[in-house]
Formats: C-alpha cells, structure tokens, sequence
C-alpha cells in the first residue's frame, strides 16, 4: 500500500473510537471461518448457489450485527426465512437461529485458540492512554467484552458500545450511525472532534454518517478503494503507522 500523505495526529484528538474485531484484534478471522462454516453447511442443506465467499462476508456480513449479517447474505441469495428470536436453538432454521449457530462455532474457537491484538494496534493503545486521550470501542459484535479480556486489553477503554448494548438499547446495525453516535455521547465528546477507526465499510460508513470529523480505515482485506468510498478520511493497512 503507498504511504499515506498527511496522517491525522491521534495524539492530540480529543477521543479515539475503535471498533473491535480486525482493527484491535485478529478476531475477524475467527468470525470469517466460524460464518464460512456455517454458511456453507447451510448452503448445501439448503441447495444455494453461488456458494459463500471471502467477498460476500465482506459486503454481507462485516461490522454488522450477527443477525443482521445472516438476513442480509440471505437476502442476497434471495432467500427469506423467519426472523425466529434471539433464544432460538442453533440447530433452529430461522436467522436468529443460524446466528446463534455461527456464535456457538465462534465462542468455541476463541475459547480453544484464545486471541491476542496486532502488535501496532497494542503499541498505538499504550501510546494514546499514556498521552490521555479517552479511549472506547464500538463493536457490533456481542462477544466483544469476552475477547478484550482475552486479549487483556479491556482496562484500555472507560467506555465499550458493543452488540449486548445495541440490543438492549434498540440501536441500528452499522451502517446506521447509532453505535458510534451513542459511543461518542458516553465519552462525553462532539463526534465532529472524535476519531473513529474502522476494517470494515459499513463500520466506516457508520462512522461517517455520525458526523466523525476523522475516520481511519484500517485495510485488513475490505480493500482501500471500498473503505475510501465508504467515508474513510484515510486508509493505513496497520496502525503503527500512527506511532511517532
């Protein structure tokens, strides 16, 4: 990726956004495997073509909300199936059920292969809260207090707007603005002055339309060009590139 020009001094924002899964942690892989083996599962119960790929998590199913992303693949396949509810079994054919399906397949990996955050993004974490600035995440995913324990970077952040919240607090799914917007009223910070950081483009997308003076995209496979188009002030593809 060339370098890019004129990078935003986070050392000096008045807050920093991130979201979780692909920009603080690798867990992105987890979920892309934990969905493509439910997917395809599915997939061939169920006779759908073409079959999933790396390209429909990125359009379908990244940053949002687990069944948002099952509905929205699905969708794209033009199958419809019932909503169900959130205390749907796994093994249950409804989008709450596949989601639950996909949760369990992700909790187990995490559990067994454990996770640790990208070396630059720890470094960038230690520099930020050494220099002050107010640090929380805005995740879409509902196991994001497991994983930043896991990885042993939860005391970084005062404040953490994940999907737990979300669904408690009837918020919309990024590309909706909502989880950022809230992120940003619990920092007690204008999004116009705050710094969001995003991997995926409807997290950037989000972001954006919640007013961020500043959104990063951090390229982890969505791709410069799509983050860019989405909102992204500027893309790195690691975020040691804002270290001094």
């Amino acid at each position: 990726m060339p370098d890019t020009p004129a990078l935003p001094d986070l050392h000096r924002a008045a807050a920093v956004l991130f979201d979780l899964d692909g920009v603080l942690t690798p867990t992105a892989e987890v979920h892309m495997h934990a969905w493509q083996a439910v997917f395809d599962e599915v997939f061939t119960l169920w006779g759908i073509t073409p079959a999933f790929t790396d390209e429909d998590y990125f359009a379908y199913v990244d940053g949002k909300k687990r069944y948002d992303g099952v509905a929205s693949l699905l969708r794209s396949r033009n199958v419809e199936i019932p909503w169900g509810s959130v205390g749907d079994d796994p093994e249950v054919d409804t989008v709450c059920g596949i989601g639950n399906r996909k949760n369990v397949a992700f909790s187990e990996a995490l559990r067994r292969d454990g996770i640790a955050p990208y070396p630059g993004s720890l470094a960038l974490l230690e520099r930020l809260r050494a220099d002050g600035v107010p640090l929380a995440v805005v995740s879409s995913s509902k196991n994001a207090e497991e994983v930043l324990a896991t990885a042993g970077i939860r005391d970084f952040f005062t404040v953490v707007v994940d999907g737990v919240v979300a669904e408690r607090e009837h918020l919309a799914s990024k590309p909706a603005p909502d989880v950022f917007r809230v992120g940003a009223e619990r920092v007690g910070v204008d999004p116009a002055v705050a710094v969001a950081v995003e991997d995926a483009t409807s997290g950037v997308a989000s972001a954006a339309a919640a007013g961020y003076g500043t959104v990063i995209g951090v390229d982890r496979g969505a791709g410069s060009a799509s983050l860019l188009a989405h909102g992204a002030t500027v893309v790195v593809d690691d975020l040691a590139r804002f270290l001094p």
